[in-house]
């Protein structure tokens, strides 16, 4: 199972954000979409991701005044991406390594969706459940 599975079920449409756009706009469009990361892109290049976290850290050590700030100043940078053919727990691990919850994939150097930690554990659960019913299935029909 792979990461493009996940695209397959979940979609490839992706809120992004440029990198001269400010902090302020990167809230609005957190909050409108109810998200909790955008990719920051130049054309169809990922050049760093704007999460949660990276608003609430500025917002904790700057004040308010980050808010106008462009997202380059505060995006965290290279972001951590994958390709569609990343195996889930590959991608899990790498969630868990990083300490990230937000993973932009990336084929060919373009950007072609995203996934977060709840999209592949919503999926891996899924498939042990299908596993588990199989076996069961399997066991009474024996």
């Amino acid at each position: 199972m792979n990461v493009q599975m996940i695209l397959g079920d979940k979609g490839t449409e992706v809120a992004t954000i440029a990198a001269d756009a400010t902090v302020g706009d990167a809230v609005r469009i957190l909050g409108e979409r109810r998200i909790g990361a955008l990719p920051v892109v130049d054309g169809d290049q990922v050049s760093g991701i704007m999460s949660e976290r990276d608003v609430i850290y500025c917002l904790r050590d700057h004040g308010a005044e980050v808010l106008g700030w462009p997202i380059s100043r505060v995006m965290s940078s290279p972001a951590i991406t994958v390709d569609p053919s990343t195996d889930v727990l590959t991608a899990l691990a790498l969630i868990t390594q990083r300490r990230v919850r937000h993973l932009p994939v990336v084929s060919g150097g373009r950007l072609v969706g995203i996934v977060s930690i709840g999209d592949l554990v919503k999926h891996r659960i899924e498939r042990i459940e299908h596993e588990a019913a199989a076996m069961r299935e399997y066991i009474q029909s024996a």
